[in-house]
């Protein structure tokens, strides 16, 4: 017999939709500040010569510049105060993440509930700025450096241009965290994510009309177009099938009783482990360490015999050593995103305060190496995973032409934040009929 809940989700219609005042109010609230901070990335920042910067942008559209540029939704291209994007709060979440697995200290404070959270918080907003700064005065100074055809990309280089671009971009970097955190309060999904993921749906009609253009030019075949569309679609259904694939371990709490005279119940339930828990976390890693040196010799003009310029080229793309590092950046990336977010200890501890167990499985130590014993298997079928996800894109871009929005780290964004997007639609549809069905049983005195 199906649940409640499968039996409430099943009963989605438009009038439902219609009824639920609280999660319209909440996705017109984020669709506003989605509106915001898409303005936001077409705001250059001051004494910046455009032609400049789109000549530059376009030239180096294949390494790091161009994975951040699709990352920031174009803003970087445009050299905009959103240039930043929302970036340096994701990395300094991770290195706080990081921190706080290594310091008994922070440990002990993310144990401390609501109060220690706040703290952890506002250290990563520390650690934003701190980053935000450091890599506004690389922007800034590399923009001093950067020369097009035109003349040169500041119009008044000095401490007073640096300055500037430093505080622009922090600031723009600021609005964005806080847009993200309001979404995430107010709206509906993930804040951060809504913000990367409008950035690179907002750019996909540009990337579709300049692939078909290529199809028109005779740069691309039909038949081309069409597998690329094919395999797209296959792309996406696989990335579905696998993000929503996991491990369910089972879970008995203990006997309890229901009534006076009536035998005690056990109750089972099940401990979900994702396939992929890193989520998109390696790939953006391995991109953008990997792309590092030909980004850098992009920017400095080295001599291209010289050994940072057979580095960047050794790490182009399609290259055979390129391709081995990237698949091993992935894999290990995989492994220690997935150690740092999950503890199969905790867990175990957890369950033996509360009286459950695994069946089969003693409590404490031995339901610990269990459970890490699985979650080492599906990391490992992740780590493959988004290993051809990532590659299989990676091959068509080193033999065609393609944007960075037909890659493998982009899809995994778009994928996994509808996915996360649509369950917490229907979590407040079902809220929302729950809620009714409580306010029709009060009526009748029922409740």
């Amino acid at each position: 017999m199906a649940s409640p809940i499968e039996q409430l989700a099943k009963n989605f219609s438009l009038s439902s939709f219609k009824k639920a005042n609280d999660l319209k109010k909440r996705i017109w609230f984020t669709v506003i500040v989605l509106i915001i901070y898409r303005l936001g990335t077409y705001i250059p920042l001051p004494n910046i010569n455009p032609a400049v910067v789109a000549e530059f942008t376009k030239s180096h559209a294949g390494g790091l510049f161009g994975i951040l540029d699709m990352f920031s939704g174009g803003a970087i291209g445009r050299m905009t105060v959103f240039s930043l994007n929302i970036m340096p709060y994701i990395s300094a979440s991770i290195i706080v993440q990081l921190l706080t697995s290594m310091s008994p200290q922070l440990e002990a404070m993310k144990k401390e509930g609501e109060a220690g959270k706040r703290k952890i918080n506002q250290y990563t907003r520390y650690g934003t700025v701190t980053l935000a700064l450091v890599q506004g005065y690389g922007i800034a100074v590399g923009l001093e450096r950067m020369m097009g055809h035109s003349g040169s990309a500041v119009l008044d280089p000095g401490m007073v241009f640096r300055f500037s671009t430093m505080t622009s971009l922090t600031g723009g970097t600021m609005f964005i965290m806080w847009l993200g955190e309001q979404i995430s309060s107010r709206g509906i999904g993930n804040g951060s994510s809504i913000i990367i993921y409008s950035g690179i749906v907002a750019n996909l009609p540009s990337a579709l009309f300049n692939t078909f253009a290529m199809g028109k030019q005779g740069a691309l075949s039909v038949m081309s177009l069409f597998i690329l569309l094919v395999l797209i679609v296959g792309i996406i259904a696989f990335i579905v099938f696998m993000e929503k694939a996991n491990r369910k371990i089972p879970i008995q709490y203990p006997k309890r009783q229901t009534m006076a005279g009536m035998p005690a119940h056990q109750q089972n339930t099940h401990l979900p482990l994702k396939l992929n828990n890193a989520g998109v976390i390696p790939p953006i890693f391995a991109s953008s360490i990997l792309l590092l040196p030909m980004t850098v010799a992009g920017f400095t003009d080295v001599d291209p015999e010289s050994i940072l310029g057979i580095i960047s080229r050794t790490f182009s793309h399609g290259q055979p050593l390129y391709m081995v590092c990237y698949v091993g950046a992935i894999v290990f990336f995989a492994f220690f995103y997935t150690a740092l977010m999950f503890n199969p200890k905790d867990t175990a501890d957890n369950l033996k305060k509360s009286g459950s167990y695994i069946p089969g499985i003693r409590p404490g130590e031995s339901t610990s190496n269990y459970i890490e014993a699985i979650l080492t298997k599906l990391t490992l079928i992740g780590a493959i995973y988004l290993c051809f996800i990532c590659m299989l894109p990676e091959i068509l871009l080193s033999q065609i032409s393609l944007p960075f929005y037909f890659g493998g780290t982009s899809l995994l964004i778009v994928v996994n934040v509808s996915i996360d997007t649509v369950a917490q639609f229907q979590s407040h549809m079902i809220a929302q009929q729950y809620e009714g069905l409580f306010k029709r049983g009060r009526a009748k005195g029922l409740i």
